[in-house]
C-alpha cells in the first residue's frame, strides 16, 4: 500500500508525534512524507518526498500569533500551485496532521483525506470550549485542511475517537529528576520580554528556549539557547517545572513527565484558547499573558507542588492499525460497488 502522511510544519508539536507515528505507518507499506510550512525547528529522521510552502501562521514576539505577518507572507498563487502539483491519487491512503496542501489537493479531486491531529479533537461536542466562541477561529480550524474522516489526539479522550496524546518514544524512554530549574518555551514572546519578566522572580533558575536568538547567553538567573530537540526534552526531564505556551505536544509531554505546568495561550490562536480551557479544566495553572497583575499566579504555581497525574499509554500502533483497518474496509466495499465483486 502506498501512504501519503501529510505533515503540519509550523511549530514543533506535529512534527514530534510524526517521529512515533510514521515508523508504525511503515508497517502497512511505502509512505512518502510531505511536510508544509515555515515555522517548525525540529528535523525529522526519515526522508522528505515532498517540503512545500503552504500556510504557515507566523509567531509574534508579543505573545501571539501576528496577523499582518501572516497575511504578507502568505502566497495564495504559490499555494495553489502546490495544491495542482500534488498527484493524491497515486496513493491508497492520505493521513493528514492539519497539513492544508494535500487536504485540499484531496478534496479538489474527491479523494478521501483521513485526519489525524489535534485540530480534530479540539471541537468535538465532549472536549472543554472556552467562554468567549471565536467564529473566525472555528472556521480556520474547520475549513484549514478539510478531511472527510478525523481521528484526533486531546489531553483526554473525550470521546471514541479521540485518542491521549502521543508520547514520542524520546520523551517516553527519558530518565525523569528534579534538578530545581524551570524550562521555559514561549515561542510568541521575544527574549527581551522574557528575560525582563523572568528576571523578577530571582530565587528560580529559568532555563529559556529561544525562537528568535541563535546564540546562547545568560543574564543574571536566566540562561536562552536556540531551540534544540535533545536537549529541550532533558531540560524538561530534569526540570522543577515547565512554563510554555497552551500547544499540545510539549504541555502533554510535562504532564507525562509529572512535572508542575504553567502555560500561556497565545493570542489569535483559537486552538490555544481551547487547549487552555480543557487544562485548566485538569487543575493546570493557566495566565493570559506576562502582565504585572498575572505576578501572583507566577509565584503560585513556583511555590506550588501539586502535579497533575495523567494516563497516556503508548497505543501509537494500536490506532494506526485501526485507521489501516478502517480504512481497508471501506475501501474494499467501495470497490466492490464501483466494479462488481469479480
Amino acid at each position: 500500500m502506498n501512504i501519503l502522511y501529510a505533515i503540519q510544519g509550523t511549530g514543533n508539536g506535529h512534527l514530534s508525534r510524526a517521529m512515533d507515528i510514521i515508523p508504525c505507518l511503515q508497517l502497512h507499506g511505502n509512505v512518502d512524507i510531505l511536510v508544509s510550512g515555515t515555522q517548525g525547528d525540529l528535523s525529522l529522521p526519515f526522508p522528505l518526498k515532498y517540503k512545500l510552502r503552504g500556510l504557515s501562521f507566523i509567531f509574534g514576539k508579543a505573545g501571539g500569533v501576528d496577523l499582518w505577518k501572516t497575511f504578507v507572507k502568505a502566497n495564495v498563487r504559490k499555494f495553489v500551485k502546490e495544491i495542482n502539483a500534488l498527484a493524491v491519487e497515486q496513493y491508497d491512503l492520505v493521513i493528514n496532521d492539519f497539513e492544508p496542501v494535500s487536504a485540499w489537493a484531496c478534496y479538489m479531486k474527491n479523494i478521501p483525506c483521513i485526519g489525524l491531529s489535534h485540530q480534530a479533537a479540539v471541537l468535538v461536542d465532549g472536549a472543554p470550549k472556552t467562554e468567549h466562541n471565536d467564529m473566525l477561529g472555528k472556521l480556520i480550524l474547520k475549513n484549514y485542511a478539510p478531511t472527510t474522516a478525523q481521528f484526533g489526539f486531546h489531553f483526554k479522550s473525550y470521546e471514541n475517537h479521540i485518542f491521549t496524546p502521543v508520547i514520542r518514544g524520546q520523551v517516553r524512554n527519558h530518565e525523569i529528576e528534579n534538578k530545581g530549574h524551570y524550562t521555559v518555551y514561549l515561542p510568541a514572546y521575544d527574549d527581551k520580554r522574557l528575560v525582563a519578566k523572568l528576571s523578577q522572580f530571582k530565587n528560580v533558575t529559568w532555563d529559556v528556549f529561544s525562537k528568535h536568538n541563535k546564540k546562547p547567553f545568560t543574564h543574571k538567573n536566566i540562561r536562552v539557547q536556540p531551540i534544540h530537540n535533545e536537549k529541550f526534552v532533558s531540560s524538561m526531564a530534569s526540570s522543577a517545572g515547565v512554563l510554555c505556551g497552551a500547544g499540545f505536544e510539549t504541555p502533554a509531554e510535562a504532564l507525562f513527565m509529572k512535572k508542575k505546568l504553567l502555560v500561556i495561550p497565545m493570542k489569535n490562536q483559537y486552538e490555544q484558547q481551547l487547549n487552555a480551557a480543557a487544562l485548566k479544566e485538569m487543575g493546570v495553572h493557566v495566565i493570559k499573558n506576562l502582565d504585572d497583575r498575572n505576578d501572583m499566579v507566577i509565584n503560585t504555581w513556583i511555590n506550588s507542588s501539586k502535579i497533575i497525574e495523567v494516563n497516556y499509554p503508548d497505543m501509537t500502533h494500536q490506532i494506526i492499525n485501526q485507521i489501516i483497518d478502517k480504512h481497508c474496509s471501506l475501501s474494499k466495499i467501495i470497490d466492490i460497488r464501483k466494479y462488481g465483486n469479480s
